[in-house]
């Protein structure tokens, strides 16, 4: 699992190993029922702290990401709850776009940077040709 924690950041760490493990989920990297790296594991081989990934794995856990089973470790488990899902998205998007009112930034550039992510990520999950 090629996840890399920038230091120098002002993230916290544990939201950057969330944000890089959604990622490799959205991009088919990593998929429902792949188990992640112990605890211990990731965080000898990133050189962290394991209280932060256990932290990240938690968060992940709460937001339907995986399940943690005491014999198999954290597991890949998407959650159905769409409905809970969107509400989420929907109060983070309200503060993203609150700052980008405060920044002046136009809607129509807002839009043109939803699609380039979305279909960046989508491009990835294709299969090759």
């Amino acid at each position: 699992m090629l996840i890399e924690i920038d230091f120098q950041s002002e993230e916290a760490l544990y939201m950057q190993l969330r944000n890089q493990i959604v990622m490799m989920i959205a991009r088919s990297m990593i998929q429902e029922g792949d188990p992640l790296p112990s605890v211990r594991q990731l965080a000898g081989d990133i050189g962290i702290n394991m209280h932060t990934v256990n932290k990240a794995y938690s968060v992940l856990r709460e937001e339907g990401f995986v399940t943690i089973d005491r014999r198999r470790g954290a597991v890949i488990a998407l959650s159905e709850d769409r409905e809970r899902a969107m509400e989420e998205l929907r109060e983070r998007l309200r503060v993203m776009l609150a700052k980008s009112i405060c920044k002046n930034i136009p809607r129509e550039e807002i839009h043109t940077m939803v699609d380039e992510i979305y279909e960046e990520l989508l491009s990835v999950n294709l299969p090759a040709e």
